[in-house]
């Protein structure tokens, strides 16, 4: 999906915002004073475009899918953890069983009002501006969403001119000078001791009103709609229309010609797949300088394009939407692009190369990779395990939260958590190979229902399905090992959202533990297609110290390396137990050695109590992630760590190869030279 996100200043700007990611729609906001509006909302932007959740109190969703409402419930819980007292959410009837389906996992809004809108015309009426909304037909039946906005900016009135007033010997700085203020700014004359003044003397002239539209046209069966609402006809007044439309739209004639009968006095901005700008700048940038490093363990990130045709063109003003692209509302009308810029990795690494010492630093890294054995070509790169997301609760500019992507061959993948914003790290990574890349995912393993781990899955369940009829593959649904309480989630989505259900089959993850037994009759068959389809000798799952119905799990492969994955877990026996003789162990570190008391508070591992289970089960090598947001780099730890302990990086991808000839110890001096320093 395309995340998109325009940032509205009534009076100032409106800025576009993107978190690239593949096709479709995303967002839009505005912002007046303290106030800023949602129209859609991937929670990461307000980390990329340094906005406050604290200022929100309007959030606006045209339909309730997935493409529109995937940041919804990450941003409530943000808005909750912030103590926002009350947020207005406007949507289709739909949006009440969402917020009621959504409780699974983010609990009680205790503390938190909750308003809601429902289909109403005038949804938003404030001093500065109005917004309404418009319901839709789709081949001649009311659909009960809304389609587009109609955002009514109220004028701004002129200035008082106090030196003026001054000069005709009014009352300044005494009280009665209040109602004056107010008649001249609202256009009225005065009488001042029996002379009458006029308002255009004591005041600037008023700035007119602005109209702008924000329009969601899915697909083509909406197009005559469009084209036929008279609530569209205000043509002349209109300064900007965002079209968050696909290029399959802006092709049809219709279409065309309807968005091209406003004039050249309306500037159209569209917001689809055609978008070519890089997103999340922050990550491209110190993933470039570590790349310097390691180009094998950190590759350069990628940018997709999905759309491989030529654009539509028009005879009108019209604007391909970029990341951090604005548009001047008022005083004067213009797009700005200062704030655009280019991804070039080189320039990145020349910045690193300058900063005191880093040069020495990876030159002694450079010198440790020449001393270690040669890898053999024979030998096996699989697994190839990549981290897609390291962080904890919330993103980061530069870790994403949990996600870790096991490639057991060359076409079969499993993903063991998948928080949000997995999807658009897989196109980072993986660029134009996405769709591949999404048809080998044979299964994903959710350990816990926490939003860390789980709220990025029916965007890559949608994705996956998109993949395979666009590789041209078979109806082929996912496998997923998740605690059953998920099950609740997804089925209420299902019902009163978006058929999702259809896309997977469901192994509850109680049936794996050992000795478990597997009474429904389904499970056992989807147990057995899971250990086929990924050659798969053994796949259990434990019970560890964190949440209720929270797992880790260990997948034992016929060839037989055995990687074990702990979820979030405080030190944790039964991992232990079910890991012995890992090949590798994949466990959680949030907090640094010193705060075990939290993390018993908190039910986490610190860096060494995680470093001790590995050692406790014998495993060959030791990755560490799931870091606390409070670690902008990477997290404190001790100098007298093991060889057999890696720090896992968002990108970072590591193969027996890798491991066994890469002094992981030596990357941390590296990586504290690079990242925020330069950002």
């Amino acid at each position: 999906e395309w995340d998109f996100c325009i940032l509205v200043r009534p009076g100032i700007s409106l800025e576009t915002c993107g978190l690239g990611e593949l096709l479709m729609i995303l967002d839009v906001m505005m912002t007046e004073a303290r106030k800023i509006l949602f129209y859609l909302i991937p929670l990461k932007v307000c980390l990329y475009c340094r906005l406050k959740v604290a200022h929100l109190d309007n959030i606006f969703l045209t339909r309730m899918n997935w493409a529109n409402v995937g940041g919804l419930s990450g941003m409530i819980l943000t808005l909750k953890e912030t103590r926002v007292p009350k947020c207005i959410l406007s949507g289709p009837p739909q949006l009440q069983k969402y917020l009621e389906a959504i409780k699974v996992f983010a609990g009680s809004m205790k503390g938190m009002e909750i308003g809601k809108c429902y289909l109403s015309n005038c949804i938003s009426n404030s001093q500065l501006l109005v917004v309404y909304c418009f319901a839709s037909w789709l081949y001649g039946r009311l659909i009960k969403k809304r389609e587009f906005l109609y955002i009514f900016v109220h004028p701004k009135k002129g200035t008082f001119l106090v030196s003026k007033a001054k000069e005709l010997g009014l009352p300044i700085g005494n009280a009665a000078i209040a109602p004056i203020i107010t008649a001249v700014k609202n256009g009225e004359n005065i009488v001042f001791e029996g002379k009458e003044i006029l308002a255009e003397e004591l005041c600037t002239p008023p700035e007119p009103s602005v109209v702008f539209i924000v329009l969601e046209c899915p697909h083509e069966g909406f197009i005559d709609a469009v084209c036929e609402n008279t609530q569209l006809l205000f043509k002349n007044s209109v300064a900007l229309i965002v079209h968050i439309t696909p290029d399959s739209v802006l092709k049809d004639s219709r279409y065309k010609q309807w968005l091209e009968s406003f004039g050249e006095n309306t500037q159209h901005l569209i917001l689809n797949e055609n978008c070519k700008s890089i997103h999340h700048l922050h990550s491209y940038r110190i993933q470039s300088q570590l790349n310097y490093i390691h180009p094998k363990i950190f590759p350069l990130l990628k940018n997709h394009h999905p759309s491989k045709e030529e654009e539509a063109e028009f005879s009108v003003p019209v604007t391909q939407g970029e990341c951090l692209l604005k548009y001047q509302l008022r005083p004067k009308r213009e797009w700005q692009k200062d704030a655009l810029f280019n991804y070039n990795p080189a320039e990145y690494v020349v910045e690193a190369l300058q900063l005191p010492d880093f040069q020495d630093s990876v030159q002694t890294c450079h010198e440790s990779l020449s001393v270690k054995p040669a890898t053999s070509e024979t030998r096996n790169c699989y697994p190839e395990v990549v981290f897609l997301g390291t962080g904890s609760a919330v993103p980061m500019k530069i870790r994403n939260v949990s996600s870790t992507l096991v490639n057991i061959s060359p076409t079969q993948s499993v993903l063991l958590d998948c928080g949000e914003g997995t999807f658009g790290q897989l196109c980072r990574h993986y660029g134009d190979e996405i769709d591949k890349m999404l048809c080998n995912i044979a299964a994903i393993f959710v350990s816990h229902i926490h939003a860390d781990h789980h709220t990025g899955l029916l965007n890559i369940l949608l994705q996956r399905h998109r993949a395979l009829v666009s590789q041209g593959e078979s109806h082929n649904p996912l496998l997923l090992v998740a605690p059953t309480i998920l099950w609740t989630w997804l089925r209420q989505y299902h019902d009163n959202c978006q058929e999702i259900l259809g896309h997977i089959k469901m192994i509850p993850a109680q049936f794996l533990k050992e000795n478990a037994n597997v009474f429904k009759p389904n499970a056992k068959v989807y147990i057995e297609s899971l250990m086929e389809k990924c050659d798969f000798r053994e796949f259990q799952t434990c019970e560890v110290r964190h949440c209720k119905n929270a797992f880790g799990c260990s997948m034992v492969h016929k060839s037989g390396w055995k990687v074990v994955y702990s979820g979030d877990t405080m030190p944790c026996a039964a991992l232990v137990d079910m890991g012995k003789d890992a090949s590798l162990l994949i466990h959680e570190a949030t907090l640094e050695d010193g705060m075990e008391e939290e993390a018993i508070e908190k039910t986490h591992s610190t860096t060494s109590q995680a470093v001790e289970v590995g050692m406790r089960m014998n495993a060959k090598f030791i990755m560490l992630n799931h870091f606390s947001q409070r670690y902008a780099k990477i997290p404190l730890f001790s100098e007298d760590s093991s060889e057999k302990v890696g720090i896992a990086f968002d990108h970072m991808q590591v193969s027996e190869n890798c491991i066994l000839i890469v002094p992981f110890k030596e990357l941390p001096v590296v990586w504290n030279f690079t990242g925020l320093g330069l950002i």
